[in-house]
């Protein structure tokens, strides 16, 4: 999906203009990406939440001439799916005991 397309689906929802649809998506982009700079968190329950992560400065290599290269600090974005979106992704096909992965325990 593209942002056309969910503008075309925000305007089909009600009697709203494609203009409209474009700066209540445009809005809803803006707001995330602010939070975003500014070290906030965002959580919208049932869907997800977003939040940055620091990542730390390391070693790399330029792949074409394998020469290294030093890789700063930064902070990237990371979204992290709500229970909810992630059941409705990956339904459950039996009503079988789930399995239960050592090496990744449900959380409590």
């Amino acid at each position: 999906m593209t942002k056309a397309d969910l503008v075309e689906k925000v305007t089909a929802l009600g009697d709203l203009t494609r203009r409209d649809g474009e700066i209540i998506v445009d809005t809803l982009f803006d707001s995330v990406i602010g939070a975003l700079k500014t070290g906030d968190k965002i959580e919208i329950r049932g869907f997800g939440s977003f939040r940055t992560r620091q990542r730390k400065p390391r070693i790399g290599r330029n792949p074409k001439t394998g020469a290294k290269v030093d890789v700063p600090a930064k902070r990237v974005p990371y979204f992290k799916p709500a229970k909810e979106l992630r059941d409705l992704v990956n339904p459950k096909e039996s009503s079988a005991p789930e399995e239960i992965d050592i090496h990744h325990p449900p959380a409590m």
